[in-house]
């Protein structure tokens, strides 16, 4: 009996350290990709615009929304800012503005929701406790002006939405009042433009 007591405590532990072993692999190579994207971001920021997006998407053909929707989705975990991807539907779906805002809101959805639930599994609010007590963080967040800021986060285009992401996950703030902000400002964001800003690269 205790000999088979002892072995699930050694299985469990062992599977513990694998799976915290593949956290921080996981951790480490997500960390690179950052680097790396962001890095040839600003070194190469003229294959970033709306129009070289726009040109690449092209090449796709009858899966260009397909591709398009795709490329949103993941781009949250480069940190690389959506505005010239959001500005590219525009461009591809000049006469269907809120189809070109249907998608970029979906596929800015699903990313956050993502990240929200990618960032927890990595464990990041325990490494952000060494910092500042989570549980100080989570309350401020879930609060009205928590919700709220993350609401003019969202909308605020120079600051990219996925930052605030990685944080709520990390701290588990309700997921609920987390996923109305960041939709609801990038509603505003990504109407201002489809509808107004994307117009002038359309014409």
């Amino acid at each position: 009996m205790n000999y088979s007591y002892s072995m699930i405590n050694l299985v469990l532990t062992f599977m513990g350290t694998k799976n915290s072993v593949l956290k921080k692999s996981i951790l480490l190579v997500w960390l690179g990709l950052i680097v790396f994207c962001l890095s040839y971001y600003f070194i190469h920021p003229e294959r970033f615009t709306a129009d070289e997006i726009t040109f690449f998407l092209q090449k796709f053909n009858a899966q260009i929304l397909i591709v398009y929707f795709i490329i949103s989705v993941l781009r949250g975990f480069t940190l690389i800012p959506s505005t010239p991807f959001v500005l590219a539907g525009a461009i591809i779906l000049p006469e269907q503005p809120f189809l070109a805002l249907f998608i970029s809101l979906l596929s800015i959805g699903i990313s956050a929701t993502m990240i929200y639930y990618f960032s927890d599994y990595l464990n990041l609010g325990q490494r952000i406790e060494k910092v500042y007590p989570v549980h100080k963080i989570k309350q401020t967040l879930n609060k009205p002006i928590g919700v709220f800021a993350i609401f003019l986060w969202s909308f605020f285009p120079v600051i990219p939405t996925d930052i605030v992401c990685y944080a709520a996950g990390a701290v588990k703030m309700n997921f609920i009042k987390f996923i109305t902000a960041v939709v609801l400002g990038e509603l505003l964001t990504c109407t201002l433009y489809i509808f107004f800003v994307g117009k002038l690269f359309v014409n």
